[in-house]
């Protein structure tokens, strides 16, 4: 099948076939993301995704866990989830788990029984965009939810014997606001039990709304050396408050300063911790550094005028 945008799945799937039953973010609202602004949404056909699925059979293909695309291919109607699942069950029967994104909001349309039935089809792992514990911040960058809604849609997937797997930005609350944040998404992780953590620097792209907003100066963007350190209380906080009976995959991405931390929490906590102190020390200009992005590129900028990968500062 050929694939229409950027490919956009959670690390942990990166060995698993991906099917692409749509193009694009049927909500695609959000003010940080530029991942699906250039596409027009639309369902695949279901004879486009059934040929791809006749493709990978015929050529011997038997993967045991699918992964459908794109943006939240969760949210679509149950009726076409329904043609799906069943077309991925006669084409690639040793297939034994299902995944995707999905949204709050998308969660909330379907009922506790059709939940259970995706359940029961392998429907295992959904990954849910929380990106901050704090409503106001949810609020201005324009998510689809805030946390009591999330808190609800969780429970329910987990009911119907689904995992919840949660995104995360370290910097989405901005300047200032980093320990507020960490300590709101701990919270709300150690008391909805994610099964994985996905936490990801937030990348400024001079594409997208939030990009306008730093102009017009009414969000003021954290350093990439406060993000780290949001990131050291967060881990800090979820080891102290987790239940050591229900261990987390952890995954953080700080790629502009070029740092990736990775492990099981709360064993791999303290690791983790020291990798991200050691990092903060190596890097000097890190409370001057902002992660801002052009095209598919990091481009560095730092506040005092210094550039890095670039020939311009934001504004200019």
């Amino acid at each position: 099948m050929e694939y229409e945008g950027q490919i956009c799945r959670a690390p942990q799937e990166r060995a698993s076939f991906m099917l692409p039953i749509m193009v694009g973010c049927s909500y695609n609202g959000c003010k940080f993301c530029n991942l699906f602004r250039h596409l027009d949404f639309r369902v695949l056909p279901l004879e486009q995704v059934e040929a791809e699925l006749a493709r990978v059979r015929s050529v011997g293909g038997k993967p045991k866990k699918v992964f459908l695309g794109d943006g939240n291919a969760f949210d679509l109607p149950m009726s076409h989830l329904e043609k799906v699942i069943g077309l991925i069950h006669e084409y690639l029967p040793d297939c034994s788990a299902i995944n995707m994104d999905a949204t709050v909001t998308g969660i909330g349309r379907k009922t506790d029984e059709e939940l259970a039935w995706l359940a029961q089809a392998g429907v295992s792992h959904l990954y849910l965009g929380i990106e901050s514990g704090l409503d106001d911040v949810l609020e201005f960058m324009d998510k689809d939810h805030r946390n009591d809604g999330a808190r609800c849609a969780i429970h329910r997937i987990q009911e119907a014997g689904m995992h919840f797997d949660a995104h995360i930005m370290t910097g989405i609350a901005g300047a200032g606001r980093g320990e507020e944040n960490a300590r709101a998404l701990a919270a709300f992780l150690n008391e909805t039990h994610p099964a994985h953590v996905v936490n990801f620097s937030l990348f400024l792209h001079e594409e997208v709304p939030l990009f306008q907003e730093i102009r017009e100066g009414r969000y003021r963007a954290a350093s990439e050396g406060e993000n780290v350190r949001e990131e050291i209380l967060l881990l800090q906080l979820l080891c102290e408050g987790m239940d050591e009976n229900r261990p987390i995959k952890y995954e953080g991405f700080h790629d502009f300063l070029g740092c990736r931390v990775s492990g099981m929490l709360p064993k791999d906590g303290p690791k983790m911790i020291g990798k991200l102190e050691k990092l903060l020390a190596d890097h000097l200009e890190a409370d001057k550094t902002y992660s801002f992005v052009r095209g598919e590129c990091p481009v560095l900028f730092t506040q005092d005028g210094k550039v890095i990968y670039s020939t311009t500062l934001p504004g200019e």
